[in-house]
């Protein structure tokens, strides 16, 4: 699936998965569609100008130079904390109890406790960071540079790249999420879209420095 621009939407920014709707940040909004149909299902009005997690109760949304926590039910900010990049943050995922937080431009993911944001780990990469996200123990990233743009798997300790999924010419990634099967959930950025990629062909997480072709759905 490739989904179409959503009316009303100019750029794409965090995204997430709640186990039924993708959810994605669009500046002043987080918006929750199907991702079997593309439609539209719930909207909040809340700052969403980078990455977006969900931790199986709450939405965490990065907001500027802060993390807010939203209850989706009700659109309510229930806590902040502040961001690692102090503004130049951008991917966000959760994983057994901690945010991963990247920070574009300085090639770094934070991995910060939930609670006051204190920077627990920090890994480096060899390039800029979008999207953020873990699936099955292992951590991915998204990176967009100019008009090249893959989804690397990578050493939560180390930050050696594992994995590289490269995508298409001129296909940027802002945000990054998994469906917790063989799909990946990557915004588009201004193009107002969201792709879906399926890991089709996947090798072995033991074989390092592979690399797989992203099934060609997209546009």
């Amino acid at each position: 699936m490739c989904a179409s621009p959503f009316p009303g939407v100019d750029r794409v920014n965090g995204v997430t998965y709640d186990g039924q709707h993708v959810w994605f940040a669009s500046g002043d909004k987080l918006l929750a569609f199907d991702p079997e149909t593309g439609s539209v299902v719930r909207s909040i009005d809340v700052a969403g100008h980078a990455g977006t997690a969900f931790d199986g109760q709450h939405l965490f949304q990065i907001a500027e130079d802060r993390i807010h926590k939203i209850d989706p039910k009700t659109g309510r900010v229930l806590a902040t904390i502040p961001a690692p990049g102090g503004g130049g943050d951008s991917g966000l995922a959760w994983a057994e109890g901690t945010l991963w937080v990247g920070e574009y431009r300085a090639r770094k993911i934070h991995q910060i406790d939930a609670e006051t944001g204190a920077i627990l780990r920090t890994i480096e990469t060899s390039r800029f960071v979008t999207g953020v996200s873990w699936i099955h123990g292992e951590l991915w990233h998204a990176t967009w540079e100019g008009d090249e743009s893959d989804l690397r798997r990578v050493d939560p300790e180390t930050g050696e790249v594992l994995e590289s999924l490269e995508m298409p010419a001129g296909v940027g990634v802002s945000g990054l999420e998994s469906d917790g099967a063989d799909r990946f959930f990557c915004g588009g950025g201004s193009s107002g879209k969201v792709r879906a990629v399926r890991l089709a062909g996947r090798r072995s997480p033991s074989r390092s420095d592979s690399k797989i072709r992203v099934k060609s759905n997209i546009k």
